[in-house]
């Protein structure tokens, strides 16, 4: 791709795509506010890593800073965009939803106008699974209305899919979504359930299982989100010609945008993950039964068939290994 710009390069996935990117030879331009929603020193060690690589240099900065936005557009000229940056967390979004507005909003038309403006080839971005909100129909398909979120968190994802459809209509901007599935693995976040429960059980205290642990995920290893992302970016959305205003397909369009969803295609049961866990720590968690929290979904579940079909790809590393993983690196990076 060249040049590519990867906003939230501190953060989980962001890092780990980076990395990708570096060792396949491209030029990355990382960019992160660092905020304090979680231990910035985690965010300081996910750089770290990235700091020094050749290829890489680091911007801090806000997306919701127009103006230094407008600045870097213009003095790069990145040929690709992946947009990791934004305000995550369903749970959070119900005690500060103007952080969402900024980040999730505001935040990424400037990335959107940045791309108009400097010609950017493909434009890349998180969207999420939370999107399919009160949908009971599984496996979750991009072929599927998602008009009802259940959280603003989701609302924002969703909104970033119809801001990001209607640059690529006017200024045919080609533009790219991923619905990603329940992320897991190293330097991981600490606010995310696998942190939560690995510190606790190894702590001695109870940990919290939500929905009396009747839910469902499609946990989804970090490694094959960076896998998916960098083929998605390598394949930039040409208008479909099948698509019809009178039928309208929702993951396609007479404009240069698409939408996939990432995930494991292979939903676990909450207590199955628990036990994971707990072979992999050597130790038996104390269940501490909450019902389900507001803006939570006790299902989720990929269909990945257009992923496969467009580039090939099916995310397949199986939970046990993937938390074998976590487990491994989080005992390195705390000394436990």
């Amino acid at each position: 791709m060249g040049k590519v710009l990867v906003t939230g390069a501190a953060g989980f996935i962001g890092s780990h795509l980076s990395l990708r990117l570096l060792e396949r030879g491209d030029q990355v331009v990382g960019l992160d506010n660092l905020n304090a929603y979680y231990d910035v020193n985690l965010k300081h060690a996910r750089l770290a890593r990235l700091t020094g690589q050749a290829g890489f240099s680091f911007v801090r900065m806000d997306l919701a800073d127009r103006a230094g936005m407008e600045t870097l557009f213009q003095q790069e000229r990145f040929d690709g965009v992946i947009n990791l940056a934004a305000q995550a967390g369903v749970r959070y979004s119900l005690q500060n939803p103007l952080s969402y507005v900024e980040s999730n909003l505001v935040g990424f038309v400037h990335l959107l106008e940045g791309c108009r403006h400097t010609g950017v080839k493909h434009l890349v971005f998180a969207s999420s699974s939370s999107v399919y909100g009160a949908n009971e129909s599984m496996p979750f398909s991009v072929h599927q209305n998602v008009d009802h979120p259940l959280s603003l968190y989701a609302a924002s994802k969703k909104s970033n899919e119809l801001m990001a459809h209607t640059y690529a209509h006017l200024f045919r901007l080609p533009v790219t979504g991923l619905r990603f599935f329940t992320v897991y693995g190293p330097w991981g976040r600490p606010d995310m359930a696998l942190f939560l429960f690995t510190r606790a059980i190894l702590e001695g205290r109870p940990i919290d299982v939500f929905n009396a642990g009747r839910m469902r995920r499609d946990f989804t290893y970090v490694g094959d989100i960076v896998e998916g992302v960098v083929r998605v970016l390598d394949r930039i959305p040409t208008p479909d010609p099948a698509w019809s205003g009178q039928h309208p397909d929702p993951c396609s369009s007479s404009a240069p945008y698409r939408i996939y969803n990432i995930g494991n295609n292979q939903p676990v049961e909450l207590m199955e993950y628990i036990a994971a866990l707990e072979e992999a720590l050597g130790r038996s968690a104390i269940k501490n039964l909450l019902p389900m929290q507001p803006g939570d979904v006790p299902a989720t579940w990929a269909d990945v068939d257009d992923l496969i079909r467009d580039v090939g790809f099916c995310p397949k590393t199986p939970v046990r290994e993937g938390i074998r993983r976590f487990v491994a690196w989080y005992r390195a990076y705390h000394g436990v």
